[in-house]
């Protein structure tokens, strides 16, 4: 409630404090505790070592919630060789945990930010294909959840690498996977779709679509999330 009240300022300087403290390596064990608690308890992993939301997208590339050390592990042992951070923000001791065991594990640690409830920026778009085709498989990619970012990205790819149709890369996107698209989280799919009728029914390519008829702000100018849904993402689920 007090959030609320607080001013851009305020919350900035705030998220940057938090940045400050878990954007470095660990150093005692005393610090690994901390890192465990708020990962468990602040950034609700709790909830993930229960269900960690993992699936296969396609041969090579995995999707799913944020892991934990012992998951990456598992993770590992079987194979794997990159896994992608779609968090953006590194505010919380999963990061750090996350940091460290890829660097114990031999798995490359790789970023590709992206917004969950904002239109895609167009040059991320354009950046994907070059992305996708550098890292080294097998490949894990996680967001908080493993709902929204991570099913947008795991859309991205069956697009552009799996060369499906928009509307199978869309099933990425899907309450299977605990995301809503009547939240704000579903300016996800509607980018899809823009792109459905506008760019694929027109035989026009992906990358060509977006470098050359893509309106970012149209979209979120004509998008319109529904209260109940963005209840339940937001206040309740406390999605990022």
């Amino acid at each position: 409630m007090l959030n609320r009240f607080r001013t851009p300022e305020d919350r900035n300087a705030r998220r940057l404090a938090r940045i400050a403290r878990w954007n470095r390596p660990i150093t005692s064990w005393g610090e690994r505790l901390h890192a465990w608690i708020n990962m468990l308890f602040v950034d609700h992993g709790i909830f993930r070592l229960i269900y960690l939301n993992l699936h296969e997208v396609a041969p090579g590339f995995y999707r799913a919630a944020q892991p934990v050390p012992h998951q990456l592990a598992r993770f590992a042992r079987s194979g794997g060789r990159t896994v992608v951070y779609l968090r953006g923000g590194r505010e919380h001791g999963s990061w750090q945990l996350e940091q460290e065991a890829c660097a114990q594990l031999g798995l490359k640690l790789e970023e590709f930010v992206v917004r969950s409830r904002g239109a895609p920026a167009p040059d991320e778009m354009l950046a994907a294909k070059a992305f996708f085709a550098r890292l080294e498989r097998p490949v894990l990619v996680h967001c908080k959840s493993g709902a929204d970012r991570a099913g947008f990205v795991s859309a991205l790819y069956m697009l552009l690498v799996e060369k499906a149709p928009a509307d199978e890369a869309l099933k990425q996107l899907s309450w299977r996977y605990g995301h809503f698209r009547h939240a704000r989280t579903g300016v996800l799919d509607a980018f899809f779709e823009r792109y459905r009728d506008q760019g694929e029914k027109r035989g026009i390519p992906f990358e060509t679509w977006v470098a050359e008829h893509y309106d970012p702000q149209a979209l979120e100018k004509e998008f319109r999330a529904g209260l109940v849904s963005e209840i339940l993402v937001d206040k309740v689920m406390r999605r990022e």
